[in-house]
């Protein structure tokens, strides 16, 4: 569930680069220092991205899914992956401890209540995030939702995945650094694999390809950290947070069945499936409807003043 490509007629869609006006790391406890960034209208309604992977990280690209004159666009680095360290790091890096992070980074910017955006393993951290703080949640984004029941699992890795990321496990931890490089580059070919659509997208080269293998195989082995279908269970608890769920109708990563689970057991979201389309948020009518989603939230959330 690592981050996707793109034909370049799909980033059309997107708002314009641009440059983050502050940035630092926060010290999150466990020898865990969390990177972040803000970008756009300072005084805008505050949106958080959520990255995918287990381990992707954030790039410059993800501050473009907001208009950066009515946004205050936040990214951040996860525990161990992007800029956040130390790298890889696996001690202490579970679901509670990111969602805890997410609510110390919001106290720490200072920040009353904001709109999370997340696809794939972002929208699951998304999801347990605003149903652990439901009243600092403004509105939800999701693509590609991924709720981390034994079923979807089982739809991804498949009867023998057990067993196969158990190995992948050793390998990547093991005292040669050409398996350890090995290992790591079977698993993002197995995602680009799994990823690759029609239109020919695939996986980009990821620089730090050895901590994102090893944080998305950690996160898997566990379950993801969270109580079996405990993210549709707890869905009674998103009642007052509007949202959008965009589902590519050919997605084979995170097939539509969850996200359609999700939206029943959510009445205040809006389902938008798009035919044609798999797990690429930058499918042009995927991005589309993404852009159209922040766009109608910006609108709903007056910009704060000055003090």
């Amino acid at each position: 569930m690592a981050m996707d490509d793109a034909p370049v007629h799909a980033w059309q869609s997107l708002y314009p680069p641009l440059a983050c006006h502050a940035q630092g790391w926060l010290e999150v406890g466990d020898g865990h220092a969390m990177y972040w960034e803000a970008s756009g209208n300072p005084l805008g309604a505050p949106a958080l991205f959520v990255h995918g992977g287990p381990g992707a990280g954030c790039t410059p690209d993800d501050r473009r899914w907001f208009d950066p004159a009515r946004y205050r666009i936040v990214l951040f680095d996860q525990r161990g992956a992007g800029a956040s360290l130390p790298s890889g790091a696996l001690a202490d890096n579970t679901t509670a401890h990111l969602r805890r992070d997410m609510e110390a980074l919001r106290q720490h910017l200072g920040i009353e209540r904001w709109l999370l955006f997340g696809g794939s393993w972002g929208a699951t951290l998304a999801l347990a995030y605003a149903q652990a703080h439901p009243q600092r949640v403004s509105a939800l984004v999701l693509r590609g939702v991924f709720t981390a029941t034994v079923r979807e699992s089982l739809a991804l890795y498949g009867e023998h995945g057990r067993q196969w990321l158990s190995d992948l496990e050793q390998r990547l931890h093991g005292p040669d650094e050409c398996v350890c490089q090995a290992a790591a580059l079977e698993w993002v070919q197995w995602e680009e694999a799994l990823m690759s659509e029609r239109a020919g997208e695939g996986e980009r080269a990821h620089p730090a390809r050895l901590a994102m293998a090893r944080i998305g195989v950690h996160c898997a082995r566990h379950a993801w950290f969270l109580d079996e279908a405990q993210l549709l269970r707890d869905a009674h608890r998103l009642r007052e947070i509007p949202g959008v769920i965009v589902q590519g109708a050919l997605d084979r990563v995170t097939p539509p069945a969850a996200g359609l689970a999700l939206h029943r057991a959510w009445p205040a979201s809006r389902w938008r499936p798009v035919d044609g389309a798999g797990h690429s948020s930058r499918h042009p009518e995927v991005a589309r409807e993404l852009i159209a989603a922040t766009d109608t939230f910006a609108d709903r959330q007056p910009p704060r003043r000055r003090p």
